[in-house]
């Protein structure tokens, strides 16, 4: 929930890939929790305006913007979006991200580059367009995932490095925020019901202890809660939520 210091017409939170799966139902949750909220999306346009009509539904305020993670102009032109339409910035929720998998000995090269320019360079592309936009006291919540902390497959190497990456990026800049009341948190999932798993749920069961797939929305009630007053005290953490995977 938002601050009560903060007015609520005038919140805005910004999910960078939020046209599906988790990052769709953060942008939900956050405009449930009262944050007018701009998502970013490459090439879901019509999934990106679904998501924004079901937060208009329900009474919220939702834009959605074209921005390629990779590319620095789109995302310095999708915060100034925010704040001229929207109001000042207080939550950046960074959810855009590759997957790419196989043995290191015939990893193609182009899959390499596409995973450190969207799961690394691209995480730090937002990070530096939203830091002068983004108020005070604010929130920065990159989603990570669980592979930082144990890979698990053979195949998952590269992945495994660039979420890596992430994990230790946001305990530096925990560091440097700081002094401006802004924590930076990193939530690590583990398996989700997205697109992502589709078709590979009876396989992943069998490796989590709790015996499910999670689902998008209990991902989204952690990122509501770290973008919370309540989480004022916490940053620079890693925070895996998996089913118990990584134990």
């Amino acid at each position: 929930m938002i601050d009560a210091a903060v007015d609520r017409q005038s919140a805005a939170a910004i999910v960078f890939g939020g046209s599906r799966g988790i990052g769709a139902a953060i942008a939900q949750q956050l405009a449930d929790d009262g944050f007018a909220v701009a998502l970013t999306y490459l090439c879901n346009a019509d999934k990106a305006e679904a998501v924004c009509e079901s937060i208009r539904t329900g009474g919220g305020q939702a834009i959605a913007v074209r921005a390629d993670s990779r590319n620095p102009s789109d995302l310095c032109r999708a915060v100034e979006t925010v704040s001229r339409d929207l109001g000042p910035l207080d939550v950046v929720i960074i959810n855009s991200g590759a997957l790419r998998i196989g043995p290191l000995r015939t990893f193609a090269r182009e899959d390499f580059d596409l995973l450190i320019d969207v799961n690394i360079r691209g995480v730090f592309l937002a990070i530096q367009a939203s830091m002068s936009a983004l108020r005070d006291g604010g929130r920065i919540i990159t989603i990570g995932s669980n592979a930082a902390v144990r890979t698990g497959s053979s195949e998952g190497g590269v992945y495994a490095m660039t979420k890596a990456a992430v994990a230790s990026l946001i305990q530096s800049l925990a560091l440097e925020l700081a002094p401006r009341g802004i924590t930076v948190n990193n939530v690590q999932p583990g398996p989700i019901e997205t697109d992502m798993t589709a078709g590979m749920t009876a396989l992943l069961v069998n490796r989590i202890p709790l015996r499910r797939i999670g689902k998008p929305a209990e991902i989204a009630s952690l990122v509501s809660y770290l973008a919370s007053s309540d989480a004022g005290y916490m940053t620079g953490a890693n925070l895996t939520i998996d089913g118990g995977m990584v134990l």
